[in-house]
């Protein structure tokens, strides 16, 4: 008989992240942990307070739901959890976990085998100066090809001189150069901002102003020097005929995925399609999930052949992880199967 239970789990990290919504100390996690004939299914509802549209008080009632209608199936609870979609996330990968040989193997390819790697970029932190200065180098001395900065917290100009220390050290061509708005920008502004942001070969900049400004981001993505990433954007939007519209009147030059922001697999896997019906280039990117939706996210990612960095980097964040295969060399996650997983809740 299938059996479901979850459990709340608070991931902890090493030091402070910056973003210019504000610093992170925790990062709150639940785990959805199926039982069936002796076999076990692990998945990661990865709620990010503050940014998840399942920001809601009746969160936890509603895992309890799911574990009461277990017996409903994956495909019938994902339709179901439309409003939830760090649950709808949680529950494809519990159920696919479940399946699996081994829990951890969701998508078995030449990246689980230990044969390929996933190039990625490697994220620096908001901060002082110094401190994202130290970022920079060190993940420039880690072998990392592609860097993405988050902006808009600290102020503009000293984002600039780091972008200018870097490029006066790498050319364009030996580091690709990323950067998060966080949607920090205000749309007075934008414009000007994104030129003088030009003058440094920048590959993208992601969510320049706040979602919801359809009208305000196509004109963007127009007249824009540096080519328009949408993140949040997505977010909160499960109608298909929906998500068409917004790429089809936005039209940007990228969409970023964060499957546990967007309905898993299969939501992401959605807008991935629109994209590419809509030459919109896209990558995928986790949103600090512990080790176990990371594994999920990387290794479906593998399956999908992108050829861009994608936005992997975040194991390492924090002090009581859970130790797993994954590891970060020269730029790239790649999967060990050499190192067993330690999931102890």
């Amino acid at each position: 008989m299938l059996q479901a239970t979850y459990k709340k789990y608070i991931l902890q990290f090493k030091r402070p992240s910056g973003t210019s919504r504000g610093v992170l100390n925790t990062k709150e996690t639940w785990f959805l942990i199926l039982k069936e004939h002796g076999n076990i299914g692990i998945g990661e509802c990865g709620i990010l307070r503050s940014l998840s549209i399942d920001d809601r008080p009746n969160y936890e009632e509603k895992l309890k739901w799911v574990c009461e209608n277990i017996h409903l199936g994956s495909d019938f609870l994902w339709e179901e959890l439309s409003e939830f979609p760090s649950i709808q996330f949680g529950v494809e990968m519990a159920f696919r976990s479940l399946q699996a040989q081994d829990p951890f193997i969701l998508h078995p390819s030449n990246f689980t085998s230990g044969k390929a790697e996933i190039s990625i970029n490697g994220l620096v932190w908001m901060g002082e100066k110094e401190f994202m200065r130290s970022q920079i180098v060190e993940k420039i001395e880690s072998g990392f090809k592609c860097i993405k900065m988050k902006i808009g917290a600290i102020d503009f100009q000293t984002e600039l001189d780091l972008l200018k220390y870097i490029r006066s050290e790498f050319s364009s061509d030996e580091i690709e150069l990323r950067v998060d708005a966080n949607g920090a920008f205000s749309p007075s502004e934008a414009l000007e901002k994104l030129k003088r942001l030009s003058e440094y070969q920048l590959h993208s900049i992601e969510q320049p102003i706040k979602p919801g400004q359809t009208e305000l981001m196509a004109e963007l993505c127009i007249k824009t020097p540096v080519p328009v990433a949408l993140d949040e954007e997505l977010i909160g939007i499960a109608d298909v005929k929906k998500k068409k519209e917004l790429l089809q009147n936005i039209n940007p030059q990228y969409v970023i995925f964060k499957p546990s922001l967007i309905g898993g697999y299969k939501g992401t896997q959605q807008w991935l399609d629109i994209a590419e019906d809509n030459n919109i280039g896209w990558w995928v990117t986790s949103a600090l999930e512990s080790n176990v939706g990371l594994n999920a996210i990387s290794q479906w990612a593998y399956t999908k052949n992108s050829p861009m960095p994608q936005g992997l980097g975040t194991g390492s964040l924090y002090t009581n992880n859970f130790e797993s295969p994954l590891e970060v060399k020269n730029g790239t996650i790649r999967y060990n199967p050499e190192i067993s997983w330690n999931f102890n809740l």
